[in-house]
């Protein structure tokens, strides 16, 4: 079983865990990971990002993702959430849950997933400053041999 979700309002870390829970039959582990607007990746802090997506396109690389990490790992549940449209710095911006009936694979299947989420579903990435500067984020190296390094 699993959900996408691309949206511009935040998602509430509780409420997906219960959801998660009433979903599921003899999991023994459940792994959230939240990544957040970072301020400081720069001299100049962050103001907000501002993310555009192809609706449909985008949906269906993540589904995508999510049936090849089901391929590898005995996953009971998955959910991705991922916000676009305008982030403040501090706020949420994806949400990867994942649920096994044992940790191993209900950590790797999410490392998995959020590896693949920045370097395979089609997201743009705009920065902007608090002195009005902006620019367009493009994939960093490290994050793409994350995600090479699940081929090995």
């Amino acid at each position: 079983m699993y959900s996408i979700s691309i949206q511009e309002q935040s998602f509430n870390l509780d409420d997906e865990v219960r959801q998660a829970e009433s979903s599921i039959n003899n999991a023994g582990a459940l792994v959230s990971f939240t990544g957040r607007v970072r301020a400081h990746d720069y001299e100049t802090p962050l103001s907000h990002l501002f993310l555009e997506y192809f609706p449909g396109v985008t949906e269906k690389e993540i589904e995508k993702i999510i049936l090849q990490a089901q391929i590898q790992w005995p996953i009971l549940y998955t959910r991705v959430i991922h916000r676009v449209g305008r982030i403040n710095s501090g706020e949420n911006i994806v949400l990867v849950l994942t649920a096994s009936e044992h940790r191993k694979a209900a950590y790797q299947a999410n490392e998995f997933i959020m590896d693949y989420l920045k370097t395979r579903a089609p997201f743009w990435k705009k920065e902007h400053f608090l002195n009005g500067d902006e620019h367009w984020v493009e994939m960093k190296q490290s994050d793409l041999e994350h995600s090479e390094s699940w081929q090995n």
